[in-house]
């Protein structure tokens, strides 16, 4: 026989509440989200308002030559013979495409902007947590410091470059002539090898800068709590950086990537100024430079100019799906 256990009384702040309309799902929840929704609508709205202008006068200065070089790419059209305009549709492009020229400058172009990102992205990053960690004292004027370089016009800093390792006026054979490989006869424009490693030194040295600065932003939005959480835990440098601060600072990657990306697809002034091309070293912008100006063939030069811009299109759909960043979430949404 079993003696009845009797119930223990629950507290009223404990109970469930079964009261129609509080409990989940009830209509202060609904309330709530109602709240949340128009809040997040309005701080979108916010934003169209002030980006909107913007935006706009960006799209009427970039849209109508987007659309004129694709109208111009449609046609046969030398500008020394204006009256000799003909529609070849998509002639043009399959010229392009099927020529060595425009496969060779576009793995040379990828090349520059594959290395010249990485090791970018490798110093930018330790310049960025150098400057984060810095006394309160030096912090200003080492930050003045590193962004020095990027303040530099290209085309000075291309020429400065060009003019240091030439080999009538350069200095670096005669300072450097200890290393192997190196001696006062080495010309560094006159091959391939050698003369794309000054250009991407070049752009190496002056962009670096850009990309610290967008990763110091992204490292002031990693909480210190988290990180003195993982100290408290014994997690070691390599591990908080894995785990707690580069994740914390995907959108700020995505961001330095993605620009310089674009911007080392594009570049021409550091190769123009070098070596304008010469020895395999030619870039798709100085391609469509070479059929626009110096050849004057409208019609292929904007072309060409149009497979540039798709190209970049397709650089920023890869980094977007690469990095995979939640921007609702980097914003607050949910």
């Amino acid at each position: 026989m079993t003696s009845a256990i009797p119930a223990r009384p629950v507290s009223p702040d404990l109970e469930q509440d079964t009261t129609p309309g509080v409990g989940p799902g009830g209509p202060s929840d609904k309330k709530a989200a109602a709240q949340y929704s128009d809040r997040v609508r309005a701080e979108r709205r916010l934003g169209w308002m002030l980006a909107g202008p913007a935006f706009i006068v960006m799209l009427a200065v970039t849209l109508y030559p987007i659309l004129q070089a694709i109208y111009e790419s449609l046609f046969q059209f030398r500008l020394t013979a204006p009256g000799e305009r003909e529609f070849i549709g998509l002639g043009n492009y399959l010229v392009i495409l099927t020529d060595n020229v425009w496969w060779k400058d576009l793995g040379v172009t990828l090349l520059i902007t594959v290395i010249t990102v990485a090791i970018e992205l490798v110093l930018g990053f330790a310049l960025a947590l150098v400057m984060h960690k810095a006394l309160k004292a030096v912090r200003g004027p080492l930050r003045t410091a590193i962004l020095v370089p990027y303040g530099i016009i290209t085309v000075v800093s291309a020429f400065a470059w060009f003019y240091a390792f030439d080999i009538n006026s350069g200095y670096v054979n005669s300072w450097f002539a200890w290393l192997p490989g190196i001696d006062s006869d080495l010309n560094w424009f006159a091959q391939g090898p050698t003369a794309l490693f000054v250009i991407m030194a070049s752009e190496i040295w002056k962009t670096t800068p850009f990309i610290s600065l967008l990763l110091l932003a992204g490292l002031a939005q990693v909480p210190d709590e988290l990180t003195e959480a993982a100290k408290v835990d014994g997690a070691t440098w390599w591990e908080q950086m894995r785990k707690v601060i580069i994740p914390n600072m995907k959108a700020a990657i995505m961001v330095a990537v993605l620009f310089r990306a674009l911007d080392a697809f594009r570049i021409f002034d550091n190769v123009f100024i070098m070596t304008n091309g010469a020895y395999g070293t030619e870039v798709l912008s100085l391609l469509a430079y070479r059929q626009s100006i110096s050849r004057l063939e409208i019609g292929l030069g904007s072309a060409v100019s149009v497979l540039l811009f798709l190209c970049v299109l397709i650089i920023c759909f890869i980094a977007i799906k690469l990095f995979k960043v939640d921007l609702a979430g980097a914003q607050g949404g949910k």
